[in-house]
């Protein structure tokens, strides 16, 4: 039994020499590390610190920030009502007590839908800018990968090592910064 499993360890060592020794001898087969050319992108770091996806989240802020003093509005009306309820709530007769009671209530409701609603469209409106901004990113990865002639691009976003010689995010983050200006 050990002599079976030492000829096959042995069987498939000389195969894989064998195969070594072929491809190394079939010319243009293997391709040279020198000649591979492979870049690294952090998208994270693009999103938080370029200026074109920097602007972009201040655009979308600003357009929800209407809806959001709407939604602040009620959150003060309730508040005034709730201070109305504890501090008057002995001394005002039962009707007009349960009346209050309700309003709060349905005031509340609305508020909590209303803050909902604004925090659903604000992510759908987020989604369809970063889709934007990625489809951006990556027409920008494209060109510098044909002018600087790279093989590879990587997306990483938390790598136990890389060398800043094949990082180019912050090359990406200026050439997409450069063409938002334009």
């Amino acid at each position: 039994m050990k002599l079976l499993n030492y000829l096959r360890y042995n069987q498939f060592s000389l195969l894989f020499i064998a195969l070594s020794f072929v491809v190394m001898s079939v010319d243009g087969f293997a391709v040279s590390t020198d000649d591979i050319k492979i870049g690294v992108v952090n998208t994270e770091k693009i999103l938080r610190e370029s200026s074109f996806a920097l602007q972009t989240q201040k655009r979308i802020e600003q357009e929800f920030i209407p809806r959001d003093d709407e939604i602040k509005k009620m959150m003060a009306e309730a508040r005034i009502l709730q201070d109305k309820l504890e501090k008057n709530g002995a001394t005002i007769e039962l009707d007009e007590r349960q009346n209050m009671e309700r309003n709060l209530a349905n005031l509340s409701r609305k508020y909590q839908r209303a803050q909902k609603q604004l925090r659903e469209d604000f992510s759908a409106r987020q989604n369809e800018e970063y889709s934007i901004i990625l489809d951006r990113i990556n027409n920008v990865i494209s060109k510098l990968a044909e002018a600087e002639k790279i093989d590879l691009i990587l997306q990483l976003q938390d790598s136990v090592y890389r060398s800043q010689r094949i990082d180019i995010t912050d090359k990406i983050i200026k050439l997409l910064d450069s063409e938002t200006v334009q």
